[in-house]
This record gives C-alpha cells, structure tokens and sequence, in this order.
C-alpha cells in the first residue's frame, strides 16, 4: 500500500542552511561549510559573527570607516550578528517580505528582489547611495511567471 503523502520517518541530518540565500555562500569560507551548515541557528551568531564581519569589512567599502552604517542604521557589528543567524523571519501580523522600502526581513515573498536588497544592504551605505555599481544584481524579476498553487515556484524550464 502507498503512504497517502509524505513520509516522514526515519533519521534526517542537516545538509545545507541557506535561510538567506548567498550569506553562507559569501562569507563563510570553504574550510567552514560542513560546521556552519550543521550548527543550529541559535548557535550561528557565537561561532560565526567574527568570520562574517571579517568578510563584510574587507568586501564592502561602506563599512571602511567606523561608525558606517547601512540602511538598516546597523553598523558592521550589529550587521554581523544579523547575518550571522541563518533564518528567514517571518511576520505573523503584518506584511511578508524581504524589503519593501518600509519592512524588513519580515519574510519573503517569492518575487521578492532578495539579491538586490542583500547587496544594497552590504554595499549601499546608509541611504542605499554608495557603490552603485556593487549595489544590484540587475535581475529584477523571475523570467518565468509564478504558479498560483502550491508550490507556487515557476518551472525551472
């Protein structure tokens, strides 16, 4: 007899976290994949905060200087801590998205522009103006339209 839906039995490991997408790509280094992808998230900020930083200040010139700040009002140490922390909040009362220009990371809807706001909080500055040029990934929408039922995720062809 078929199960009637998923089967959830058996033993699961953690394989991968990637809550928002290219933090753990860009600044968690190789030698230290397997170690973030397996530590709890409660557990991110203690081991990786300093390794994220590092990575922000020597990749971003919108933190060159102390007491740069981005967008957010948050400076290169308060950043790191958020980044570190791989989740994806999410709001239970009030609207979901990555940035809309007034919320932030309350959740993420699916065309949502995540990059964009991801470097635009790296590179922006505190009025999303320095590093233009570093500051949006030029792809402002899915190429293929979303579904209106689960799973909601557009064909990958």
């Amino acid at each position: 007899m078929e199960p009637a839906g998923p089967d959830f039995s058996g033993t699961y490991e953690m394989q991968d976290q990637m809550g928002r997408p290219a933090i753990n790509t860009v600044f968690i280094p190789s030698a230290m994949k397997d170690t973030y992808n397996t530590t709890v998230p409660s557990q991110q900020a203690a081991a990786f905060k300093s390794t994220i930083q590092t990575g922000l200040e020597t990749l971003s010139p919108a933190y060159a200087n102390p007491g740069d700040a981005n967008a957010l009002g948050l400076d290169s140490d308060d950043f790191s801590g958020l980044l570190a922390t791989d989740v994806l909040n999410v709001s239970l009362d009030g609207t979901t998205t990555f940035f809309d220009g007034t919320n932030v990371l309350t959740g993420r809807a699916l065309a949502d522009d995540v990059i964009t706001v991801e470097l635009l909080l790296i590179f922006g500055g505190e009025d999303f103006g320095e590093n233009p040029t570093l500051s949006d990934d030029h792809v402002d929408a899915n190429d293929k339209a979303f579904l209106t039922s689960f799973p909601y995720l557009a064909s990958p062809w």
